[in-house]
């Protein structure tokens, strides 16, 4: 399809500030993509691009869009703002501490546990932990406390700067845990490239030099920390920056995400505004509701296909799901005049406000035999132990100052010598060594030798060697579960290298930044095959052909929890949940629900159903 006008004026802007609102199915990616590729083939190599995406799904589909560029890695950056921190720190990060490709601790049960051995040996926050009472409550207090690390550093404050001095003695003991281990946070990621923009000025400088062009996409989930890194790197006279977002699909200020930023930005950078506000996506149908929604979105030019929007009335959720399931079922079997060819499972979604209202669908998909899954998977997670043994000795050749996940791994193999937790090694061969010398199981004497075959070259590791001997010792094993599991483990490792792989042609292939790939989620798969079942902030950038929205009900969608402008945003995420389907639309709810106590209650139907004319069953 050819480039609208307004398209066309977006794919050819040079100079200057450039704010672009973009409506749900306005063309936003391909726009995005086209400019990107004209930048690219203008750079003649001379400077780079830099792209700057809220998902690493929206980075990969950018990246098969531009696959022509066999170097695309080297003429542009595309990818999350925290993937890029992660590279700017590694590769210029030793004036704020940081020498090489972050280690970055993203699992909430490792951070929780730098933070309680922080304290333990501090007598002083011993102490407060341990005044608590008993582990219960100490979790629960573990668990705010580091929402409050996370929030200042999300206010891009140090704990020097805070006012609460015993939040500020306990910030300060986590960040020494971290650094103990050679380790950052999520949250540090932003913060440590914060200051090095700042107080470096001249590594600013550098960057801006690199990349002579900025797109931000989903501009309307920046927060202040994100906004505030991407001020720092273009200082106070560069200006080529592209902001891409939709104030009506914001649905992320729960996160500290605010569409403000896209004022800020205009205002900021001076800069042009060009509104996209077709919809080549949605059905008629669609395109109505989301009008009625919100009488501010206009749409110059609407799909031709008429769509249908539909309500399913339930007498509780377990008749909702089975009506559900028959709603689908048809079209399965019948497809829909709106829909070329067949209807497929992977054509259609169930979209709920929160995981809780799939209890019932869940149980009946899995009665009628269908493939589906839950949600898009962003971490890497072995099952096998023998796998996450492996995964443990990969943090630990990456990072031997790694305490945390060393001691985890000598509990695992049962060694009753924890000495070597208090020995320094400069190099992970050292530290295998050392373990080697203490373990009598088998299983652990098999995944060092795996280790040993990923070779001694950092920048050029043989990571398909180590899973072949990783199969071999599967493939000897008796228990059919146990090596399926196994298996189904290497087989996920594997798609994961070839995936970092792929978006590192041609640069070094390092563990540390596999690792971290990993961590930032940047390896996870994109799609899974069968019908999917994803909360409205998960589908977010997503369309179906077919899309159900269940748990219609006040209390469940909007949230009983949301006053003002928290209603507000819910609207915002019906909104977003109504412009994923390009076809067809049903709307669900139940007239009764099992509360979590176990008692059955009278539901409402969701006040968003009448604001776009559904009061009854169609």
């Amino acid at each position: 399809m050819k480039l609208s006008e307004k398209q066309q004026k977006i794919v050819a802007h040079g100079e200057g500030a450039l704010l672009v609102e973009a409506g749900p199915g306005s063309g936003k990616t391909r726009v995005l993509t086209e400019r990107i590729r004209r930048l690219i083939n203008e750079s003649d190599g001379h400077f780079r691009v830099l792209a700057l995406t809220f998902t690493n799904k929206a980075a990969n589909e950018m990246k098969e869009r531009l696959e022509e560029f066999q170097e695309i890695h080297s003429r542009a950056f595309i990818g999350t703002l925290h993937s890029f921190c992660a590279e700017v720190l590694a590769n210029r990060g030793k004036p704020v501490g940081i020498d090489g490709m972050p280690n970055l601790f993203e699992n909430f049960q490792d951070r929780k546990q730098v933070l309680q051995q922080a304290m333990l040996d501090d007598p002083e926050l011993r102490h407060e932990l341990l005044g608590k009472g008993d582990p219960k409550e100490q979790n629960k207090a573990l668990f705010n406390w580091l929402e409050s690390i996370s929030t200042a550093k999300t206010d891009l404050k140090l704990p020097e700067t805070l006012d609460d001095s015993l939040i500020a003695k306990i910030y300060a003991a986590y960040d020494d845990g971290l650094r103990a281990s050679n380790a950052v946070d999520y949250d540090d990621l932003l913060l440590f490239t914060y200051r090095l923009f700042t107080e470096r000025p001249k590594i600013a400088n550098f960057y801006r030099r690199l990349y002579r062009y900025i797109c931000v996409d989903e501009a309307q989930d920046l927060n202040e920390a994100q906004y505030r890194v991407i001020q720092a790197l273009c200082g106070d006279t560069f200006k080529n920056v592209m902001f891409v977002g939709d104030p009506r699909q914001a649905i992320f200020q729960w996160n500290g995400a605010h569409p403000k930023y896209l004022d800020f930005f205009a205002r900021d950078f001076k800069a042009k505004k060009i509104v996209l506000n077709e919809n080549y996506r949605s059905s008629r149908a669609i395109v109505e509701a989301a009008r009625l929604l919100d009488p501010g979105y206009e749409v110059e030019s609407e799909y031709p296909i008429p769509g249908d929007i539909r309500l399913l009335v339930a007498e509780d959720e377990h008749d909702e799901a089975k009506r559900i399931v028959e709603y689908l079922s048809d079209l399965l079997d019948n497809g829909h005049d709106d829909i070329e060819g067949p209807v497929t499972l992977g054509g259609c979604a169930i979209l709920g406000r929160n995981r809780y209202v799939f209890s019932a669908i869940e149980e009946a998909l899995s009665r009628q035999d269908w493939d589906f899954y839950k949600h898009l998977s962003t971490q890497h997670n072995s099952e096998s132990d023998l796998l996450r043994d492996f995964e443990l000795c990969l943090r630990l050749k990456a990072n031997p100052r790694d305490r945390l996940h060393l001691e985890v791994l000598l509990k695992r193999w049962e060694m009753e010598d924890l000495t070597i937790l208090n020995t320094s090694y400069d190099n992970s061969r050292e530290l295998f060594q050392a373990v080697s010398e203490n373990i009598r199981k088998q299983d652990a004497r098999d995944v060092l030798k795996a280790i040993e075959n990923l070779g001694q070259e950092e920048h050029n590791i043989k990571f398909s060697l180590a899973l072949n001997m990783l199969k071999e010792i599967a493939e000897k094993i008796d228990d059919e579960n146990g090596r399926a599991l196994i298996l189904q483990d290497i087989k996920e490792w594997s798609r994961a290298w070839d995936h970092f792989l792929r978006s590192e042609r041609g640069g070094e292939h390092r563990l540390a930044s596999f690792l971290g790939h990993i961590a930032l989620g940047a390896t996870q798969q994109p799609r899974q095959d069968g019908l999917a079942l994803l909360t409205i902030h998960s589908a977010k950038g997503l369309e179906f052909d077919v899309v159900v929205v269940m748990g219609m009900m006040e209390g469940v969608f909007p949230d009983y929890r949301a006053k003002g402008a928290d209603l507000e945003e819910e609207k915002r995420n019906f909104f977003v949940a109504v412009t994923r389907s390009k076809r067809l639309l049903c709307l669900s709810y139940a007239k009764s629900r099992v509360m979590p106590w176990g008692s059955s209650r009278r539901q409402d139907p969701s006040r968003f159903l009448e604001q776009i004319g559904l009061t009854s069953e169609v």
